[in-house]
């Protein structure tokens, strides 16, 4: 199996004043291509801080992160950028669609700063969307879409430079049941493709959908579990 993820060891200290805060401490864990994992605990447990060191959003203050097989520990914010643009494609809690710009513009953003022509942005972007199910929404904005829909678009705008891995923060934070159900059918069929999944969230239900679970409390890895009994996408 081929390791997209290995941390060894890592650690992260934030200094805020007199305070010293171990947000997380000696993490080894490691994802190979094609799992589909989430990262759970309460809040305070180090699951964001492990998901921006993931990411490339921050750089362990100990240890070694390995991603894709370049130890990104300790690269330069540009590199970091390089890095994640090209690894890594980011599904947030709130969307983070640019409301002036319709669907197609939206995904094809990432592809800008890839260096296609407009062109080839509109064909792909296109391709992406119909991969969703959104390709009849593509000239519509933000806010002429309901909250499953806007997320179907942060999804196919995280696919659209075809990332190593799809790193969802708690993606159905803001959305009903019904709707969450949807995008977890979707995050399913895009596993089911291959896609290496890694999903941040608190909500036990919807971590039971990944195959595999790692609980974080305090800073350390609390449990890493093969999940045998993974939930299966309800219709409603």
């Amino acid at each position: 199996m081929t390791k997209i993820i290995e941390t060894q060891s890592i650690s992260k200290r934030y200094v805020m004043g007199e305070e010293v805060i171990d947000a997380l401490k000696d993490v080894t864990i490691s994802v190979n291509k094609g799992e589909y994992v989430a990262f759970m605990g309460p809040s305070g447990s180090g699951k964001s801080t492990l998901m921006n060191i993931v990411g490339c959003l921050d750089t362990p203050t100990t240890g070694k992160y390995i991603l894709n097989g370049q130890d990104v520990s300790e690269m330069s914010e540009n590199e970091l950028a390089a890095v994640r643009n090209k690894e890594i494609g980011f599904v947030f809690q709130t969307f983070n669609l640019l409301p002036r710009q319709s669907a197609l513009e939206n995904v094809a953003l990432p592809l800008i700063y890839a260096g296609y022509s407009k062109k080839e942005r509109t064909e792909i972007a296109l391709r992406t969307l119909k991969g969703v199910g959104l390709d009849n929404r593509a000239l519509h904005k933000p806010n002429e879409l309901s909250g499953g829909q806007r997320q179907r678009v942060a999804v196919a705008r995280a696919l659209v430079n075809d990332p190593s891995i799809l790193l969802a923060d708690e993606p159905t934070g803001n959305l009903d049941t019904k709707t969450s159900y949807e995008i977890m059918d979707l995050f399913d069929q895009l596993h089911k493709k291959g896609n290496t999944i890694v999903m941040v969230t608190h909500e036990d239900d919807i971590a039971q959908y990944a195959h595999r679970i790692i609980r974080l409390r305090d800073g350390v890895v609390e449990s890493d579990i093969i999940n045998t009994n993974v939930r299966k996408v309800e219709k409603i």
